[in-house]
């Protein structure tokens, strides 16, 4: 583990963090914002985008106060990679100052907020559709497409630069090597489906023992999102599962291709998903960074937080 990894992972220590929800689910069928190709960072844009953007993260961070909480403040930089760029008409260096501009306006949210424990965190998605991935890019190639948002994350300040949604091996191998170039702290998150596995099929645990050999144990942790607990849960056995550190649950019990396929948000059972963190909690030894993926919202994430945080490690 690296020099800044071994600091951050000391300052975190045991303490829980909470997250934000789905984001990008919230501003389309909460506030009616659209995001062309799913992207939030297009709100970056706007003096309406920004607002919208400082008032969902400010309200999850009042909540992770209340809750004495620490939290993990996401940048808006899931899609602000030189392929999804291309996609929308944008140039490099556009992306390039998207990504610092998403790291500064979270960067200003927690500087009016000394005395909490906050983690500015820079996401980074899947070159594609994690979903329906037109080609699964090997790690080589993967570790030269994330490198340019890895370096631009890195030096605009991010403490720990996080990659979510990944669904191949490769690609996270890709973008652990990426960080440890710089010294940059990083989590890697799988996506798995109704059965637990990778699209490809690969077990997570597989994709976790591959991806520590590949990269000397680069990842702080690895995490589990845009899934319900009920895919994941019943493969959590072994020794693999100290190293998950995150969990980024969807509130609904569909596959992905049925979400893809939905015009309405399913935001299932709050209580119940609340209730299923508190089982993994008492599953995965390393827990501590909780929060919510596809049509979770501050409702979720606050009742996570009242059924988990008093049960600290």
């Amino acid at each position: 583990m690296h020099s800044k990894a071994r600091h951050l992972r000391s300052d975190i220590g045991d303490q829980i963090f909470l997250t934000d929800g789905g984001m990008e689910t919230v501003m389309v069928f909460h506030e009616g914002i659209d995001l062309p190709q799913f992207a939030s960072f297009t709100l970056l844009d706007s003096a309406e985008g920004r607002a919208a953007l400082t008032k969902y993260y400010t309200a999850f961070l009042d909540e992770a106060a209340t809750q004495r909480a620490g939290f993990v403040l996401d940048t808006a930089t899931w899609r602000a990679s030189s392929g999804w760029g291309q996609v929308m008409g944008l140039e490099p260096a556009r992306i390039d100052a998207i990504n610092r501009e998403a790291v500064a306006l979270v960067q200003g949210l927690r500087a009016e907020r000394p005395r909490q424990a906050i983690l500015i965190n820079g996401v980074i998605g899947p070159h594609g559709d994690a979903y329906a991935p037109d080609h699964v890019l090997s790690a080589e190639t993967a570790q030269e497409y994330h490198r340019r948002q890895v370096n631009v994350l890195a030096a605009a300040g991010v403490d720990l630069i996080s990659a979510v949604t990944i669904s191949s091996l490769g690609e996270a191998i890709g973008i652990a090597k990426a960080a440890t170039e710089v010294d940059q702290p990083v989590t890697l998150s799988f996506t798995v489906e109704t059965d637990g596995r990778l699209i490809s099929g690969m077990s997570l645990a597989d994709a976790i023992h591959r991806t520590d050999d590949a990269t000397d144990a680069a990842p702080l942790w690895y995490g589990i999102n845009c899934a319900h607990p009920d895919h994941f849960r019943d493969i959590l056995r072994g020794d693999w599962v100290n190293r998950i550190g995150s969990v980024r649950a969807n509130a609904s019990r569909r596959s992905h291709a049925e979400l893809d396929e939905s015009t309405e948000l399913d935001d299932g059972d709050i209580a119940e998903l609340a209730q299923d963190y508190h089982q993994l909690l008492h599953m995965l030894p390393g827990l501590h960074v909780l929060g919510g993926c596809c049509g979770t919202d501050l409702r979720h994430v606050a009742a996570i937080g009242r059924s988990c945080l008093h049960h600290q490690h």
